[in-house]
């Protein structure tokens, strides 16, 4: 326990060391520490949305959901509401102005406020570098789940 604490610790002043010298590779690692699970703790955090959060999301109408797959497993399997903005144009996507936006996806253009923005991939893996690079951009309320359209698809018999 004591070796989590002070493992914690050393990666919480590196960081801070970090920052000071290098601002943008500070914020890189800084987002990798915060991501990971503290010591006793689950990696489920206030980024994860799990399945059952996000179906009530989705009956609530209270989501803006992005699968960011490739387009061929999007077309294969999707979850319903889901637009798709592939990893590798995700972030000059949300670069662009809410009406290029709109005008591209055919959807509301995220607001950096936002607090119903959800990502998913397959399995979690590049919706949680999706929402590294959301976070950057100043998406600061952006969740991913976790779980991805495996876990989906399993849930939900398909």
């Amino acid at each position: 326990m004591l070796a989590c604490v002070l493992s914690r610790s050393l990666c919480q002043v590196v960081s801070e060391v970090n920052r000071r010298s290098h601002p943008t590779v500070a914020s890189v690692f800084r987002a990798f520490t915060t991501s990971s699970p503290k010591c006793g703790e689950s990696s489920d955090n206030a980024s994860v949305v799990t399945y059952s959060q996000l179906k009530t999301m989705l009956s609530c109408r209270d989501i803006q959901l992005f699968d960011v797959r490739n387009p061929d497993e999007y077309q294969a399997g999707r979850i319903a509401d889901a637009v798709n903005i592939p990893l590798g144009n995700l972030e000059e996507s949300l670069k662009l102005s809410p009406e290029h936006f709109e005008k591209k996806f055919e959807v509301r253009a995220p607001g950096k406020d936002d607090d119903n923005i959800v990502l998913y991939c397959r399995s979690g893996n590049r919706s949680l570098k999706a929402l590294v690079i959301a976070h950057q951009l100043g998406f600061s309320r952006t969740r991913h789940y976790k779980g991805g359209y495996s876990e989906w698809a399993e849930q939900e018999g398909k």
